[in-house]
């Protein structure tokens, strides 16, 4: 599969929105925010992400089709990257090949990153780009409506 990044369209708004409330996909994840069902505060938070100087946010194509989002936010010193790739495609490189296309758009370190602990999939395709574990925490994961562990990793 041809894996690509693009900034994002209009028109992405609904498939990201169609994919962030996969319950299986948040359950997983853990650590979503509980305002991604309200279509008017997502459209709202991702109208912020793309006009915000300190953020750089792309969609993930996989043959050229729309099949998640990647990013790099926060204050320098303390950037984090973030990804969301479609349920469907778990499973087949292609949330690799996104941050490692971001990681070489953005040459910032460090950047930091964040699990659940027990987010196998999440954690492998973290450590493939460089990251390693550097914390471990606790924190209130909406998804599962409880605290659980989180694992915190750095690319240096």
């Amino acid at each position: 599969m041809d894996v690509s990044l693009r900034p994002v369209h209009d028109s992405d708004l609904p498939v990201f929105y169609r994919q962030m409330n996969d319950p299986e996909a948040n359950r997983v994840a853990a650590f979503t925010s509980p305002k991604t069902a309200d279509r008017d505060l997502f459209e709202a938070h991702w109208n912020r992400l793309r006009t915000s100087p300190d953020v750089v946010v792309r969609t993930v194509l996989a043959d050229g089709d729309v099949v998640g989002s990647v990013a790099v936010y926060g204050e320098p010193g303390e950037r984090e990257v973030t990804y969301w790739i479609d349920r469907a495609y778990w499973g087949r490189g292609l949330a690799t090949a996104a941050l490692l296309g971001l990681l070489a758009e953005v040459p910032e370190r460090p950047l930091h990153a964040r699990a659940a602990a027990d987010n196998a999939g999440s954690l492998r395709v973290l450590e493939k780009c460089g990251f390693r574990v550097t914390a471990a925490e606790r924190g209130f994961a909406h998804a599962r409506g409880e605290e659980i562990d989180e694992a915190v990793l750095v690319l240096g």
